[in-house]
């Protein structure tokens, strides 16, 4: 029983490296049975991901995709594991799809909080307003990195406009958006311990 089962196993280990072999040749037949032969399983494997359903065809196709180009050019180390191979390169493209979809969540909700609110209102401009002009400065002084400094100066106290800020720093409006919004963040961060101090001074 044992020996018909590793008898088996190497017959398929033969046929995928042949497969392998005829792909790298440029036989396009061999492309399509690839993917006659792996399609059913790999749409099975995607799902098992917990791929989104509206995804699971773009990634399927894709997978191919990158696996064929691989096989025609520099080929894989292991031409009988072809089968692994197609599903390491799937869970690739889907983790890689995840990242992306996360990281156009997190620039949607960054810009979201920046366009709900009027850049020249909140706290910054409630100072100003309370004509502490001295103590902006003061504070942004002490604001670190040096552009957030520069672009809260430039926008608040100076009233540069933006196109002029962006153009001079290469910002983009919507990398403007992001920079401004993370900089007042850590302006309120800083201001909000000043007056901390001086409410424990006053205290003491």
């Amino acid at each position: 029983m044992g020996g018909a089962a590793e008898m088996m196993s190497t017959a398929i280990s033969e046929q995928m490296a042949q497969l392998v072999g005829r792909i790298g040749a440029g036989d396009s037949r061999a492309e399509a049975e690839l993917v006659e032969r792996f399609t059913r399983g790999l749409y099975a494997y995607l799902r098992r991901l917990g791929c989104p359903p509206e995804q699971v065809e773009d990634l399927h196709q894709e997978t191919f995709r990158v696996v064929i180009e691989r096989l025609r050019g520099d080929g894989i180390a292991e031409p009988e594991a072809l089968a692994g191979f197609l599903r390491g390169t799937a869970r690739h493209l889907h983790l890689g799809a995840r990242r992306q979809a996360a990281r156009r969540r997190t620039e949607a909700d960054e810009q979201a909080v920046a366009d709900a609110e009027d850049p020249r209102s909140g706290q910054l401009h409630q100072v100003l307003d309370a004509e502490a002009a001295d103590l902006v400065r003061n504070l942004l002084a002490e604001l670190e990195p040096p552009r957030d400094r520069q672009i809260l100066y430039r926008f608040y106290i100076a009233e540069d406009r933006k196109e002029a800020i962006c153009r001079d720093l290469g910002l983009s409006s919507l990398h403007f958006n992001r920079v401004l919004f993370r900089a007042r963040r850590r302006f309120k961060s800083l201001f909000e311990s000043f007056e901390k101090q001086q409410r424990l001074s006053r205290a003491s």
